[in-house]
């Protein structure tokens, strides 16, 4: 075969690679988008699609965001360099904890065991390695969960707040749904991509109410994100927060959110009070980027004010790597924040995966910052303990 023959077929075969990558690109509407959601039209949904009602509907520009950046994302390869392991201590969470006491316990991002009342809830629950599609593309995990699967309770109901991989994870899904057949509550058109897996779930709109027994219902709220598994499907589903109504004061669990116009936490402050207010501190930076997607800590900070919440505990950080900021920047630059706005120490807290939090019942009117910093004294932490 002479030089010039290979050249020409050489040219041919780039050519008709060409063609075929042109020819996926334009049908990926074809195999990638899915239709999770068929309603009327709303104020945060065109019939189509849903959107944030503060913030002008654009859709993700690759070119402003960079290749690069994108293939960082599917490859876990970041710019602040995270140790391929973080040691974590798992704990054994009892099997109930009865009444007005509380014990909350981060697993890991945005994964949070709430015991309460009897209940055993859990929030975006993700026990997988891998963050991203079939659990293998994506960014991989730093800190393993704070309690074990095996050492897990029995869970009665389950928050998944929108459908990115890190959030809805279906293999711990599964798992949790063929052993313990816990509520799921999500928002709309979650609960389509959920029973395509066998998963059964209740979605709501924002507002929307779902009983759990006398006294205790969650209530699904406005926050201010995105939702998308292939690209194309880009907010075919709807994205929320919740508040969780309980005698002794509320939870208010915020999922995934930006600051947006910042309306949010009020128009859930309306469900209040709150006893403890689960917020995310982390994957904000660069903020050019991720600031319409995440909070940083001082947005964080200011959500918790708005809420009006007795305590919050800071999630969302130093488990998967999704933007560039350090494994433990986000829970420095909150104890920053807190010490900068006087808020008392013990009222916005992170902790270990796997260590215990004991939540106290609302600030008694008057009390103020002096006296919920007292309440935190080695002492009272204790007889919280037991």
């Amino acid at each position: 075969m002479t030089a010039r023959t290979i050249l020409k077929r050489t040219g041919m075969a780039i050519g008709a690679l060409a063609l075929l990558l042109a020819a996926l690109w334009f049908a990926r509407p074809l195999y990638l988008d899915r239709i999770y959601y068929r309603g009327p039209v709303s104020a945060h949904f065109d019939g189509q699609r849903f959107f944030n009602p503060d913030e002008e509907r654009t859709p993700l520009n690759v070119f402003r965001i960079g290749f690069g950046r994108l293939w960082a994302n599917a490859t876990g390869q970041r710019s602040a360099q995270w140790p391929e392991s973080i040691a974590v201590t798992p704990s054994r969470p009892p099997a109930r904890v009865d009444g007005q006491k509380m014990r909350v316990t981060w697993i890991g991002h945005a994964t949070v065991l709430i015991q309460t009342q009897g209940l055993n809830i859990l929030t975006d629950p993700i026990w997988s390695d891998v963050a991203g599609p079939w659990n293998r593309l994506g960014p991989r995990r730093s800190r393993a969960p704070g309690v074990r699967f095996e050492d897990l309770p029995k869970i009665d109901l389950v928050l998944i707040s929108h459908n990115h991989y890190d959030h809805m994870d279906l293999p711990t899904l599964q798992r949790l749904w063929t052993r313990d057949r816990p509520l799921i509550v999500t928002s709309l058109g979650n609960d389509t991509l959920l029973k395509q897996h066998g998963i059964g779930a209740v979605a709501r709109d924002w507002a929307g109410v779902v009983p759990v027994r006398p006294g205790i219902s969650v209530i699904v709220e406005r926050v201010h994100h995105w939702s998308s598994r292939w690209g194309e499907d880009r907010n075919r589903a709807l994205w929320s927060g919740f508040t969780i109504t309980l005698p002794g004061g509320n939870i208010f669990f915020a999922g995934d959110t930006g600051w947006g116009d910042g309306g949010w936490p009020a128009l859930a402050a309306r469900h209040g009070p709150f006893r403890l207010a689960i917020l995310p501190i982390g994957a904000y930076h660069p903020r050019a980027i991720f600031g319409r997607s995440h909070i940083d800590p001082a947005q964080a900070i200011a959500a918790f004010r708005a809420l009006g919440a007795t305590q919050a505990l800071g999630i969302h950080w130093g488990t998967f790597q999704l933007t560039d900021e350090g494994a433990d920047t986000p829970r420095l630059e909150l104890a920053q924040r807190l010490q900068e706005s006087g808020i008392a120490t013990g009222r916005f807290v992170t902790t270990d995966p796997g260590n215990p939090l004991f939540v106290p019942l609302s600030v008694r009117p008057g009390e103020g910052e002096a006296g919920f910093a007292g309440r935190f004294s080695p002492g009272a932490k204790a007889s919280l303990q037991k």
